[in-house]
């Protein structure tokens, strides 16, 4: 599983004492070619982190070697020292590798970091994680990195999709800070197929659009969101690209559902299909509204099928759509059609981990999907008791 299921990868996850409960806390995936093609999407936010700021530039030739990754400390609003630190980290993988045996430079290599906003990293102890890091690179250390990378996830998160002789590998982060930006947390994706950057960029794209910029867990975009794709080409296989932006969507899709079902506080994973609107971008923008409405995630974690505030949600909006057409489903009933009341709310059962709501617009005949969570005590506990 993860990002070494693809050949030519090698990873390892190791702890160097960023994190004060001595939890692994860095991770290292290097790409050992034979192609180094890459791509990345990055936050949207106009705060971003020093490590999305360095990998946006040593992405721009469409080649990367190797990704550096770090929990405990998101480098972001650090001013010029936390810059600086990111290429002290770049550079110093660069070293390591070169001495195995490589030829790396620190522009080669992409840095992401997730933590507490606001801190600079404990150098003297992420750079010697590198080299204890590099000296435990393996064929089988995927696993180990995506464990390093965690924060407030309850669980480490991986996917896999396997094409005729190539793989799409992928390890995720993620469990608050989670809404829209392009890209909601940190991933990488590894692929043995032959896949120039441009391809790769295209799919990736392509796949995240639809996913990870669907994942709206408590409408809070990061300062550090980050997914890249590499290819090492050492299947010698070129897929279609059709059928290789499929697999990287559906391992994309697969990885942002351990997100939702991960998010914190959690209880309920709420699924939003808003259909019959006039134009796609309506559709994600009223489901993004609905996924928004604090009311309505505190009815539903409480069971209550309260459609009034999904209608109150789309209302906000600038979609197309007449508000006496308007319909409403809560796991499958229509509790509210042409914008009054529908079926016997009881009918509804909200029981299960999984919540559906379908609005209908009756606008059109375009769709889209939102995944977003129930607001609960727990979540205001995690993120009030203690920084996060």
């Amino acid at each position: 599983m993860s990002v070494t299921a693809a050949k030519g990868f090698t990873a390892a996850g190791i702890a160097a004492g960023i994190k004060q409960n001595g939890n692994p806390d860095l991770a290292l995936v290097v790409n050992t070619g034979p192609r180094r093609a890459a791509a990345g999407v990055f936050t949207s936010n106009r705060v971003k982190a020093a490590p999305v700021l360095w990998s946006q530039q040593v992405l721009a030739d469409g080649e990367l070697t190797a990704v550096v990754l770090n929990s405990g400390g998101a480098n972001a609003c650090t001013g010029p020292q936390g810059f600086q630190d990111t290429h002290a980290t770049a550079e110093k993988v660069a070293e390591v590798l070169s001495a195995k045996g490589a030829e790396v430079g620190a522009g080669d290599v992409a840095v992401a970091s997730t933590g507490l906003i606001g801190i600079l990293l404990p150098m003297d102890k992420l750079l010697p994680g590198v080299e204890k890091a590099a000296g435990e690179l393996s064929e089988h250390g995927g696993e180990k990195a995506a464990i390093a990378i965690k924060t407030t996830d309850t669980v480490h998160k991986t996917s896999v999709v396997t094409g005729e002789g190539w793989t799409v590998g992928g390890m995720a982060k993620g469990a608050g800070m989670l809404a829209p930006g392009l890209a909601t947390m940190l991933v990488v994706l590894t692929t043995d197929a032959d896949v120039e950057a441009k391809a790769l960029d295209s799919a990736l794209r392509g796949a995240t659009r639809v996913t990870f910029d669907r994942v709206d867990s408590d409408g809070c975009m990061s300062t550090n969101d980050t997914v890249l794709l590499l290819a090492s080409g050492a299947s010698g296989v070129t897929p279609a690209q059709d059928e290789f932006t499929e697999a990287v969507r559906a391992v994309c899709d697969d990885l942002a559902r351990q997100l939702i079902g991960d998010a914190e506080g959690a209880s309920k994973d709420i699924r939003i299909e808003v259909i019959n609107a006039a134009t796609e971008d309506d559709a994600v923008e009223v489901g993004r509204s609905i996924a928004r409405n604090n009311l309505l995630k505190c009815a539903i974690h409480g069971e209550d099928p309260n459609w009034g505030r999904v209608l109150s949600a789309i209302g906000t909006t600038r979609a197309a759509f007449d508000p006496d057409r308007l319909n409403v489903a809560i796991n499958g009933v229509w509790v509210c059609r042409n914008g009054s009341v529908g079926e016997d709310r009881e009918l509804v059962d909200m029981r299960y981990r999984e919540v559906t709501v379908t609005a209908d617009l009756a606008a059109g005949s375009e769709s889209a999907v939102i995944w977003a969570n129930d607001l609960t005590a727990d979540y205001v506990h995690e993120n009030s008791a203690y920084s996060s």
